[in-house]
């Protein structure tokens, strides 16, 4: 039913277990840079988050107040939403084992409020392996309650292969898929994007900046693979000059390619697996991203930076607080995890 190599499987316990630093660190830039100086007078911001779940939560979560003044602070959220939207779980057995996701419409709306997140600021991906996990009908439910909700959405072929949404003055066009599947091809591939690099020309004509929104790579590993960099430089090529990833669970480095800006993983928003994780999987970040609206620099990015946080548990729910605010055995941990991954944060 799923496409994932037998490697992939076999690899995935250990890795949740014990997520892996491997891999190659050449040519991934900084957590932070400014690419137009002096800046613009007049900027967009657009917040991206990770993957959005219930699962590792009964009740809606906790924010510190830091974490939903930068997220109130954007002209446009995107996110990735992991799990359909349902009242009562279509696949129960599955649901209760954790292997099927699903969420409920009170839940999210409790969970932007507390985050801070404007629901008419807010775009949803829907390009992920785990939006069929409760049958068609539960993704008929899905669409319906962000449509109650007032929250756009991305990555369906309804859609197109590039969406258009606003963010203050400017228009984006969001190429948001797939890589990966978690039931039969057909079905699947009737309603989720999993056209990787291959929109047409015209379709991003008129707009101000192109974003890849790509689900990718493989779970819960700091470092991209050969081939999901080297579709990074596809999509380039294809002219996204925005790329943010999701799907490996955990945060992943910073790369530039020509003038491409790439967030290969942001790592969990809200708790996507099981509610006792090993800490390295609790940490996420939201990437926040000025494009200009200046006429001579419209649509270029000109500063990005990464806001690291983590999802501690309190009860039946997460709070999420910023890495500075950690205390205890935790901090250097954290701080020694992230460092490894952006080392430029020692300096």
């Amino acid at each position: 039913m799923s496409n994932y190599p037998l490697s992939y499987k076999l690899s995935w316990l250990p890795r949740l277990l014990r997520p892996s630093l491997a891999g190659d660190r050449n040519g991934l830039a900084a957590p932070a840079a400014t690419l137009i100086d002096p800046q613009p007078m007049r900027k967009a911001r657009v917040a991206f988050v990770g993957d959005i779940s219930a699962v590792a939560n009964r009740d809606a979560p906790e924010c510190d107040p830091a974490i939903a003044a930068l997220l109130s602070s954007a002209d446009l959220v995107v996110g990735n939403c992991e799990s359909p939207i349902v009242e009562r779980p279509h696949a129960a057995m599955g649901t209760w084992l954790g292997t099927h996701h699903a969420m409920s419409e009170r839940f999210l709306a409790h969970a932007l409020k507390n985050a801070g997140i404007a629901r008419d600021r807010l775009v949803l991906s829907l390009a992920n392996n785990h939006v069929l996990d409760q049958g068609i009908a539960g993704f008929e439910e899905t669409l319906a309650a962000l449509r109650r909700l007032g929250i756009r959405t991305i990555g369906t072929v309804a859609g197109g292969p590039v969406q258009r949404h606003a963010a203050g003055p400017l228009a984006i066009g969001f190429a948001a898929f797939t890589l990966w599947r978690n039931t039969d091809a057909a079905p699947f591939e009737e309603r989720i994007s999993r056209r990787a690099a291959e929109w047409p020309l015209d379709a991003v004509a008129g707009i101000d900046l192109a974003c890849a929104v790509p689900h990718w790579d493989w779970e819960f590993r700091h470092f991209p693979r050969p081939a999901t960099r080297a579709l990074a430089r596809r999509l380039q090529d294809r002219g996204a000059r925005l790329i943010v990833g999701h799907h490996s669970h955990v945060v992943q480095p910073v790369g530039r390619i020509g003038g491409s800006v790439i967030a290969y993983g942001l790592g969990d928003f809200l708790g996507t697996a099981f509610a006792r994780l090993p800490w390295p999987a609790r940490v996420g970040s939201i990437f926040v991203v000025d494009v200009s609206a200046d006429p001579a620099t419209r649509g270029a990015i000109a500063a990005y930076r990464m806001h690291f946080f983590m999802r501690l548990r309190a009860g039946s729910h997460e709070r999420l607080v910023p890495v500075e605010a950690l205390d205890g055995a935790l901090k250097p941990r954290v701080a020694g995890r992230l460092e490894a991954i952006f080392p430029t944060l020692r300096d």
